[in-house]
């Protein structure tokens, strides 16, 4: 018999079709999830769940030991700015919280995996069951990128690694080898949207897999929200690092762009730092 597993499970579509395929191969699925963020109806979905606020890692861990769980997930997304105004820590969440000298994304992921581990629960690769999920290479809608867009996509993804580097974001908006806007705490959306507001239908966003990031978690994501904030934005063309980052609702997300002439491509680095498709 399989062994069961745990989801941490924030926003978004990931945390049910990770359910649903872990289940498919046989697991049982035992997931928390974070009130305000997680959809209810996960709930009706997991096996056994466990509602939690945000900072809550003590009862986290209790129901995961509680359920013999020794492998966990962390997918879905969480309102970043909730840190500072929404969180209502238990005494392990806060005795980690304040071991934490650097309050970014990696390192608080990190730090949550390795209390986890204290208590024999490893955490495992997001897409474990849901490679197909990856990004692929290549052009995805009717629009295919200009040569002039060629060159906003290398210095963006160049631009966008740089950023990544340091922790502060996956996504970039340029024109014309000029950065236009810069992805941090307040998400990608918002990034579009100030970058669109400079760049209108001359705006590229790049997104990127930050260097040397974890693919436990956090990996970047593009679903069919992003396509219609770029049509709102006046964004023509999205570049997405193949293989580095998500894409939900692929039919539903390129046929959005194609709706809204936005060109949409998987593109990766070369060893000579050539970015292509």
């Amino acid at each position: 018999m399989s062994k069961p597993i745990g989801i941490m499970a924030g926003s978004g579509k990931f945390p049910h079709l990770f359910c649903v395929a872990a289940q498919k191969a046989g697991r049982t699925v035992f997931v928390t999830g974070l009130k305000g963020e997680t959809a209810p109806d996960l709930e009706e979905l997991a096996d056994k769940f466990c509602w939690l606020k945000l900072g809550q890692l003590g009862k986290a861990i209790k129901f995961f030991k509680k359920n013999k769980i020794e492998e966990v997930v962390f997918l879905g997304a969480i309102t970043k700015t909730r840190i500072f105004k929404d969180i209502f820590p238990d005494l392990r969440g806060l005795s980690l919280w304040n071991k934490i000298d650097i309050k970014q994304d990696d390192a608080i992921l990190r730090a949550i995996a390795g209390e986890l581990a204290k208590d024999g629960i490893t955490v495992l690769e997001s897409t474990c069951y849901l490679q197909e999920l990856l990004f692929p290479k290549g052009v995805l809608s009717k629009k295919k990128p200009s040569s002039s867009h060629l060159k906003d996509i290398q210095f963006g993804f160049e631009m966008a690694k740089a950023v990544g580097k340091l922790d502060i974001g996956q996504c970039v908006v340029v024109r014309e080898q000029t950065v236009l806007a810069v992805e941090a705490i307040e998400g990608t959306d918002a990034a579009i949207r100030r970058g669109g507001a400079l760049g209108r239908e001359k705006a590229v966003v790049v997104k990127v897999r930050k260097p040397g990031q974890d693919f436990r978690f956090d990996l970047p994501a593009i679903g069919v929200q992003t396509i219609l904030t770029m049509a709102e934005a006046g964004a023509r063309v999205l570049a997405v690092e193949k293989g580095q980052a998500l894409l939900f609702d692929a039919p539903a997300t390129i046929a959005a762009a194609n709706k809204a002439g936005i060109c949409v491509v998987g593109v990766e680095q070369g060893d000579n730092g050539e970015v292509g498709y």
